[in-house]
């Protein structure tokens, strides 16, 4: 049986009160703290640096239906498409037509400076997967540092309403008598009153903690991505849904063999403005495969890079982006430029060496269209979360979106929450008798190099069993003085634990899970399945993706005004 304990931790050395608190301070973690102060206090913990995060790292951009000729019906059709089936529609909907007001009213009327044409109108490229040139991005290949630079801009003009506690790791949720979330413990690594192991006592928490990307050696995922946020919901027992639909970016830079942690990710930008991928002969292979080629659908991409490198007994293929010149290189991708030459490659002159690593996890946290998951109080958004929205593969550029928009309707739901007619307010936190775990910090490397080998691209039942042994072997490294690196690799462990085992239950191939062993299923597999931890054990349940999600109760809706594609997007007097 699996075994998902609670963090062993000191008992708390502090306390303090915030009516919200906001874990993680990424696109989503930021949005949800500048709505959440329109419904009361709130406080921001963050794990290292505010900027620290996955949001500064996106280099490709955001998704929204901002071009002549397109429409959210279109990015609708093209998200479905990349979710194999597995999309919430409904969810979907939300995102692409509230995601055009966001963009304008959320980031850009927040100092957000996006690319513009000669004409003042946004510049729009395309990327994997989509129709229309749709993808909204800042500095060349730097929107996620412009996005991120931004909202912490108006964080920063909102010291007196926003506390923040950085360089603090979250430890396990707070709940009360009747199981409502009533805040979390946590701790910080600094000096003076707010030192170690704390508690937050507050009306909702929100978890907005990234991804999990360090789950396997090779990532885009920096290095504080160790799945905190789903391990915190699983230890309290919230449902978690889609964990095994793990993207892989089909271009990551490969440094070799022994490259572990962050890797250097290769925009699909690159090939949407005409890059191409080459096999050991030089041969373009996408070409035949997909009606959009080298823009496919990632999990497409990637899948065919992993056989045609098999095949060739290579681990790495090439991307030809020679024909871009210096000038584009250094206009259009300026910071993949500079990386590419800090590695030894010229881009103008040489193929860019090239492999699947781990990128974005489309599961997460399950919530409703209001970020509301199966505990009371407790919300979650962005990749932490799973909306619905991904379904078995996420379309590119669609994540930054998905933080911005359900953030924010986050925001909106405390309101209701807090208002008169609102949520009862949770009584105090009860003592957790449950047992604690605590895995030694050299876990981390164990299941990284596990999940790697057996549940990565390609996976199969005798891989994933491998790796389900070798992770529960890891049990055994136990660990009896808390700290931060010990935590990470108890978190780690933990998520990769659940991961292998829906994987392994999921007996077809559909997105960005590929078995071996196991064709595509519709008839039987357009089913999510959804873990939770009970007194009983971890189980596992299998749902019709048309089940509608609802933790919560109605909540009203003002809607943005729509962005008409046809007029340039013009920043608001701030």
């Amino acid at each position: 049986m699996t075994r998902i304990s609670r963090l062993l931790a000191p008992a708390p050395g502090w306390t303090t009160y915030a009516d919200t608190v906001v874990v993680g301070s990424g696109i989503a973690g930021l949005t949800a703290a500048l709505a959440a102060r329109h419904a009361g206090s709130v406080l921001l913990v963050t794990k290292a640096q505010p900027s620290d995060g996955s949001t500064r790292w996106a280099q490709g951009g955001i998704a929204a239906a901002l071009g002549i000729g397109d429409s959210p019906e279109a990015h609708l059709a093209d998200t479905l498409t990349a979710g194999a089936g597995l999309c919430d529609p409904e969810t979907v909907r939300i995102l692409v037509t509230e995601g055009p007001a966001a963009v304008r009213n959320l980031l850009i009327n927040r100092g957000a400076e996006f690319d513009r044409r000669s004409d003042g109108s946004i510049a729009l490229t395309r990327e994997g997967g989509h129709h229309a040139d749709r993808i909204i991005h800042a500095g060349g290949d730097a929107t996620g540092a412009e996005v991120s630079r931004a909202l912490l801009a108006r964080l920063d003009q909102l010291v007196d309403e926003i506390e923040v506690i950085d360089h603090a790791l979250v430890l396990d949720l707070l709940t009360d008598a009747s199981g409502r979330a009533a805040g979390l413990t946590l701790h910080v690594l600094g000096e003076g009153a707010r030192d170690g192991v704390g508690a937050v006592h507050a009306r909702a928490v929100v978890l907005a903690t990234g991804g999990l990307g360090q789950v396997f050696t090779a990532t885009t995922n920096p290095a504080v991505a160790t799945g905190d946020g789903v391990a915190l919901a699983l230890r309290a027992g919230a449902r978690v849904a889609d964990l095994e639909f793990v993207q892989f970016h089909p271009t990551v830079l490969w440094l070799g063999d022994g490259a572990r942690g962050q890797q250097q990710l290769i925009s699909e930008a690159v090939r949407g403005e005409g890059a191409f991928l080459v096999d050991a002969k030089g041969e373009r292979f996408m070409t035949g495969l997909h009606e959009l080629a080298d823009l496919a659908p990632r999990d497409i991409v990637a899948k065919a890079i992993m056989r045609r490198a098999n095949e060739a007994g290579l681990d790495h293929l090439w991307l030809d982006a020679r024909h871009f010149g210096e000038d584009k290189w250094r206009g259009r991708f300026p910071t993949i430029w500079e990386s590419l030459h800090d590695h030894g490659v010229d881009p103008v002159r040489d193929l860019i060496p090239v492999a699947p690593a781990a990128h974005y996890a489309s599961g997460g946290v399950l919530t409703d269209h209001w970020g509301r998951t199966s505990i009371p109080g407790l919300y979650a958004c962005g990749e932490t979360a799973c909306t619905g929205v991904h379904g078995a593969n996420r379309l590119a550029s669609n994540s930054l979106l998905e933080g911005l928009v359900f953030a924010d309707r986050i925001g909106r739901d405390l309101a209701r929450a807090f208002g008169p007619d609102g949520d009862d307010a949770p009584g105090e936190p009860i003592e957790d008798l449950r047992p604690q775990l605590l895995l030694d910090p050299s876990v981390r490397s164990a299941t990284q190099q596990a999940m790697s080998a057996g549940a990565g691209v390609l996976r199969s039942a005798q891989s994933l069993e491998s790796t389900a042994t070798e992770l529960d072997v890891l049990l055994d490294r136990t660990d009896a003085q808390p700290r931060a690196e010990a935590w990470e690799a108890t978190n780690l462990q933990q998520v990769a634990t659940v991961l292998a085992d829906v994987a392994a239950r999921r007996e077809e191939t559909r997105g960005s899970h590929w078995r071996e062993d196991f064709p595509a299923d519709d008839a039987h597999w357009r089913v999510r399945q959804i873990a939770q931890v009970t007194a009983g054990g971890l189980h596992i349940t299998r749902s019709p993706v048309s089940a509608a999600v609802d933790f919560g109760p109605a909540t009203s809706v003002n809607p943005a005004p729509p962005v008409n594609p046809a007029q340039p997007v013009k920043e608001d007097a701030r």
